[in-house]
């Protein structure tokens, strides 16, 4: 693969290892739930105000996150639709619980910050059965 991508299915692997640092991750979840909730505000009310509060509540932490902390310069300004649609994906599998194996597959859990160690899985309660 190139250094750079050139489709979709190569970009996700590079966006999320755009994002390897977890207070990144964590400004941009964030941002995208501002820009969630100024984009339901629009909706409910019709007002377009709440629209540019979610395109600005949305983008500036993502980018501060950029600059001074992962120290990397945002997918935003090259591939801006992509980039988008990585945002609201990595956001909503982060919330799903599905974030982790994207990140391993990605090459990205070397990178982690301390704090963010993988998660174990939830140990299944087997039912034993007593004999009577």
């Amino acid at each position: 693969m190139s250094s750079q991508p050139t489709n979709y299915r190569q970009f996700w692997p590079y966006y999320l290892r755009e994002h390897s640092r977890i207070l990144t991750r964590r400004m941009h979840y964030f941002g995208t739930g501002v820009a969630v909730v100024g984009i339901a505000a629009t909706i409910a009310t019709g007002n377009l105000w709440f629209l540019l509060a979610a395109a600005v509540g949305g983008y500036v932490p993502a980018w501060v996150a950029h600059f001074f902390v992962e120290k990397n310069r945002p997918a935003t300004f090259r591939y801006p639709f992509w980039s988008l649609i990585s945002d609201f994906r990595m956001f909503f599998m982060w919330l799903a619980d599905r974030l982790q194996p994207e990140l391993k597959r990605a090459g990205c859990l070397a990178a982690i910050d301390i704090d963010e160690p993988e998660k174990p899985k939830p140990e299944r309660k087997t039912q034993q059965k007593t004999a009577a």
